[in-house]
C-alpha cells in the first residue's frame, strides 16, 4: 500500500469524522495549542524585539538566546518539563513557547534596525517622542518583517505540536502517537498529513493578514 492509499482510506472512514478522537476535534485542539504558544511567545518576544531594536542595544545577547533557543531539544525539555511539572498543558506550553520565542525576537530586531533612519531622524526634528516614533514611524514599516518572524514560529509550533499527544493530550499527535502504537499506518499518514495541510493553511493565514495589516505603499517598497 502507498501513501495515497492510506490517506484515501483515513479520510473517506466517517469514523474518523466525529467523537472525542474526530478529525474536527483534534484540529481544533492543534489550533488551540497553537495559538496559545504562539500568543505566549509573541508576548515575550515581541516587546523586547521592538524596545531593542529601537534603542539599538542587546543585539548580541539576542543573538546568544536565539542560538540557545535553537540548540535546545525540544522532545528532551517536553521530557523535563513533565517530570519536573507533571502532566498537563503547562509542560507542552513551555517548550513551543522557547522554541517560538528566537524568530519572533531576532527578526523583530532586525526589522526595527533595518528602518531608514530618515523619516525617524524628522520625526525626532518634529519633537516626536520615543515611544511615538517607535509605535507610528518605525513599527508600521517593520511590520512585513515581523510578520514573518510570527510566520516562521507558527509553522514551528503546528510542526511541533505534536508533542502533545506525547504526555496524553490531544491534537494531531494522537493519530501520529496512536497509530504508532497501535501499528496502525493510516492513521499516521492522516495524522502527518493534516499537519501539512494545518501548516499551509498557517502560511495562507498570515498571508491575508500581511495583505490587510501592511500598508500599500510598505508593500510596494518591499517588492
Amino acid at each position: 500500500m502507498n501513501v495515497l492509499h492510506f490517506v484515501n482510506a483515513f479520510f473517506s472512514d466517517s469514523a474518523h469524522w466525529s467523537g472525542y478522537d474526530g478529525i474536527p476535534t483534534r484540529v481544533g485542539e492543534h489550533i488551540r495549542y497553537t495559538l496559545q504558544a504562539l500568543a505566549l511567545a509573541a508576548v515575550i518576544g515581541l516587546p523586547i524585539g521592538l524596545l531593542t531594536g529601537h534603542y539599538g542595544r542587546g543585539g548580541n545577547v539576542l543573538s546568544l538566546i536565539a542560538t540557545a533557543g535553537r540548540a535546545l531539544p525540544t522532545f528532551g525539555l517536553l521530557v523535563l518539563m513533565t517530570m519536573l511539572l507533571g502532566f498537563g498543558l503547562l509542560p507542552v506550553m513551555i517548550p513551543l513557547v522557547v522554541l517560538a520565542v528566537p524568530p519572533i525576537l531576532v527578526t523583530t530586531y532586525e526589522a526595527v534596525r533595518a528602518v531608514d533612519p530618515s523619516p525617524v531622524d524628522a520625526a525626532r526634528g518634529m519633537g516626536m517622542r520615543e515611544p511615538g516614533i517607535l509605535l507610528r514611524v518605525e513599527l508600521p514599516v517593520a511590520l512585513p518583517l515581523i510578520l514573518g518572524g510570527l510566520r516562521s514560529a507558527a509553522i514551528q509550533i503546528v510542526s511541533t505540536a505534536t508533542i502533545a499527544a506525547y504526555v496524553s493530550l490531544g491534537g494531531l499527535g494522537r493519530y501520529i502517537v496512536d497509530g504508532l502504537y497501535q501499528r496502525d499506518y493510516e492513521k499516521v499518514v492522516g495524522g502527518a498529513t493534516l499537519v501539512a495541510v494545518l501548516a499551509l493553511g498557517t502560511l495562507a493565514v498570515f498571508w491575508a493578514v500581511s495583505r490587510v495589516a501592511v500598508s500599500p505603499g510598505v508593500r510596494r517598497s518591499g517588492t
